[in-house]
C-alpha cells in the first residue's frame, strides 16, 4: 500500500540532487559571499554513487513514485551524468525522468542526455539582458552560452523546453513581458517563480517578492490569457494564451501556497532525504544503504518516515521562527 503523510498526501515525485557544485553564483541561491573560493563542497566519496541512486529510485517507485527530476547544484557538473540517466530510464514504474539546469553545459551534453533516455528539460532563465545576467548569475559565463544551450536542447529533440524565471522586485521584474514574448516566439513554456526564502543565505525579504497575481495582470495587459485546469498536485497555475501561442505558468509559493498538494520528497547529493523544500531536518539514507540493509528494510524506513511527514511551511511562513534552520537550495535543487 502506498504511504500517505499526516495530511493525506501520497509520495509521487522525487527530486534528486546529484552534486552540490554549480558554475553559477546566483544571488538567490548560492551567493558568492557565502559560496566563495574557500567554500568546502562535498568530496566525491561523500556523494551517492549512480548505483546507490538507482537502487533508491527502484525502492521509491515501489512506494508510488512515478516522477524523478535530477537537480543540483548544477546537475550537468556531475561527471558521466548520461550514464546515470540511462540507468534510471530503465527503472520499472518510472514514468517521467526530467532534469533542471542552468543550460551552460547543454551544448556538449544535450545529445547524450537525450540518447540516454532523459525525457524533459527545464532551464533557468532570469533575464535576457547580458549585463544583468552577469550580475544575477555572478559568473563569467555569458548569456549567449545559456541561449546556445537552449538551442542545443531543441536540436537534440527535447522539443519545447520549460523555462524557469525567479522574479525579484527591482532586479528583473521589468522584463516580464520581454521574457514572455521570448518564450512565446520560441514555443517554450515560461514559469515565473516568486522569490522564496529557501535556506538562510539568500537575503530573502517579503518586499522583494513579486506576487504572481501582479505578474498575471502585467501579462494580461499585453495578451489575453485564460486558466487551464491543473491537478491538485500541480506546483504551477498554468494559463493559456487565447491566441493559441502557448502557455505560461505562475508559481506562487509565497502568496498562494500549494502545500496541501505537495507529493514530493528531495534527496541531497550526500544521501539525505528531505520532505520539504524548507526543511531543516533530514533522514540519512546513505549510512543506512551502506550498512548492508536490504530493499525491504529501506522501503519500510521510507514509508515510516513519509507517514510521519506534516510539512506545510509555506502556509505558516509568516508565523514561523525567523531563525528556523533550513537546508540551502544548492543542496536539494529547489
Amino acid at each position: 500500500m502506498e504511504p500517505r503523510d499526516t495530511l493525506g498526501r501520497p509520495l509521487k515525485a522525487l527530486r534528486i540532487s546529484v552534486t552540490d557544485r554549480c558554475n553559477f553564483r546566483c544571488t538567490y541561491c548560492m551567493p558568492k559571499e557565502v559560496f566563495g573560493p574557500d567554500y568546502a563542497f562535498l568530496p566525491r566519496e561523500a556523494l551517492l554513487s549512480f548505483e546507490e541512486i538507482t537502487r533508491l529510485v527502484r525502492v521509491f517507485t515501489g512506494l508510488g513514485v512515478t516522477k524523478v527530476r535530477l537537480t543540483g547544484g548544477e546537475p550537468l557538473m556531475r561527471r558521466e551524468l548520461p550514464a546515470l540517466v540511462r540507468m534510471l530510464a530503465g527503472v520499472p514504474g518510472l514514468e517521467d525522468l526530467a532534469l533542471t539546469t542552468n543550460g551552460a553545459l547543454l551544448p556538449e551534453l544535450a545529445p547524450a542526455l537525450k540518447a540516454a533516455g532523459l525525457r524533459r528539460l527545464t532551464m533557468s532563465l532570469d533575464t535576457l539582458r547580458p549585463e544583468r545576467f552577469r550580475a544575477i548569475s555572478d559568473t563569467d559565463l555569458p548569456l549567449e552560452r545559456v541561449l546556445a544551450g537552449l538551442e542545443a536542447a531543441r536540436a537534440a529533440g527535447f522539443g519545447p523546453v520549460k523555462l524557469n524565471c525567479v522574479l525579484k522586485r527591482g532586479v528583473n521584474d521589468d522584463e516580464i513581458l520581454e521574457l514572455a514574448a521570448f518564450a512565446r516566439e520560441g514555443g517554450h513554456t515560461l514559469r515565473f517563480i516568486e522569490f522564496m526564502d529557501v535556506g538562510t543565505t539568500n537575503g530573502w525579504q517579503m518586499e522583494a517578492v513579486v506576487p504572481a497575481a501582479q505578474v498575471r495582470r502585467i501579462l494580461e495587459s499585453r495578451w489575453p490569457i485564460e486558466p487551464l485546469e491543473t491537478g491538485e498536485d500541480a506546483v504551477a497555475r498554468t494559463w493559456r494564451y487565447r491566441d493559441g501561442q502557448g502557455e505560461i505558468g505562475l508559481i506562487a509559493s509565497v502568496t498562494a501556497p500549494f502545500c496541501r498538494g505537495c507529493d514530493r520528497a528531495r534527496l541531497s547529493a550526500e544521501g539525505r532525504l528531505y520532505t520539504c523544500l524548507f526543511a531543516g531536518q533530514s533522514l540519512d539514507l546513505k549510512t543506512f544503504l551502506r550498512s548492508g540493509h536490504g530493499d525491504a528494510d529501506l522501503a519500510a524506513l521510507l514509508a515510516f518516515h513519509w507517514k510521519r511527514r506534516g510539512d506545510h511551511y509555506s502556509e505558516i511562513r509568516h508565523g514561523a521562527t525567523p531563525n528556523l534552520p533550513k537546508v540551502e537550495m544548492s543542496r536539494i535543487g529547489g
